[in-house]
């Protein structure tokens, strides 16, 4: 008799290694007001003068985001007379990425540096930082778990932290990503892709960066992995991160990015419910309904 993989069992009933539909995204679970206002947690994350905070999950993937501000500009030179400056910081922890218990050095570290400029070209695209002249903004992203698609769950949770800091935006800004990849034959276009799917869509051994390289060194491919940041209230995508050569052209670019498009809208709906839940537990608070736990 012969013994199937569980993974075998997935592709013949058309499901990703996951157990997901090829257009289904991962369990997406959004808390704001993660940590307390103005608390000092240590080093790794300054939460000194918290103005807001949020926790997002999307399937194994876990980023805890901080905002503080706005506030004076420590030096002078880095004012700017007509809006404020924005801050973006990624950090990981040692055990964030699977078999990889190195600490990754932020100043330093490529990929984090190209992420953190990711991360702030998305959300300046939203942020009004001409209410703020001469101002700063700092966000300051930790990524606790890294399952693919960290870009995309530290865009989520900026945006949901900016929102508990009473930051005004023009949209929010949601992230989710799509890719297509030969998964048990079949070669269609799947949403929110994991670290194993995004492993295989860019030939490369990182699952949480914002973009791959077409596998075979340079050549066209049908693979691909395409992180997108949009405002879905004013269909504007804000961010398109893909480095991979497509035999395709526009057109199948075009086709992914419609996928991840959808995905966005997805994402957005669960972060309006948390963003309901967080205002209507404020709402209790202030009309002194709401449940207060005391702890020792």
């Amino acid at each position: 008799m012969t013994s199937l993989r569980r993974t075998d069992i997935l592709s013949l009933i058309h499901l990703r290694s996951d157990g997901r539909r090829p257009n289904e995204i991962r369990h997406m679970s959004c808390h704001l007001g993660a940590l307390p206002p103005s608390t000092d947690s240590g080093s790794a994350l300054p939460t000194s003068g918290c103005s807001g905070s949020a926790h997002v999950s999307m399937g194994l993937t876990q980023v805890l985001c901080v905002v503080r501000g706005p506030c004076d500009v420590g030096r002078r030179s880095e004012e700017l007379p007509d809006r404020a400056t924005l801050e973006v910081t990624m950090r990981t922890t040692p055990f964030s990425p699977p078999g990889d218990r190195r600490v990754a050095n932020p100043a330093t570290d490529r990929r984090l540096i190209e992420q953190s400029h990711l991360l702030q070209t998305a959300l300046s695209a939203s942020i009004l930082l001409h209410l703020f002249p001469k101002s700063k903004i700092s966000v300051t992203v930790m990524v606790l778990a890294d399952d693919g698609g960290r870009l995309e769950a530290s865009i989520n949770a900026a945006t949901l932290a900016l929102m508990d800091a009473g930051i005004p935006l023009k949209d929010m800004v949601c992230a989710c990503s799509a890719g297509r990849w030969n998964a048990g034959g079949s070669d269609e276009i799947v949403v929110d892709l994991n670290r194993r799917e995004i492993q295989a869509a860019t030939g490369s051994a990182v699952g949480g960066g914002g973009g791959g390289s077409a596998p075979g060194g340079g050549g066209t491919s049908d693979t691909i992995y395409l992180p997108v940041a949009m405002m879905p209230q004013r269909g504007t995508v804000v961010l398109a991160q893909c480095e991979s050569r497509l035999s395709g052209g526009a057109e199948a670019f075009g086709e992914v990015l419609e996928v991840a498009m959808r995905g966005c809208q997805m994402v957005m709906e669960i972060m309006a419910a948390a963003v309901r839940e967080r205002g209507m537990c404020l709402y209790k608070a202030k009309e002194g309904k709401a449940d207060v736990i005391l702890v020792d």
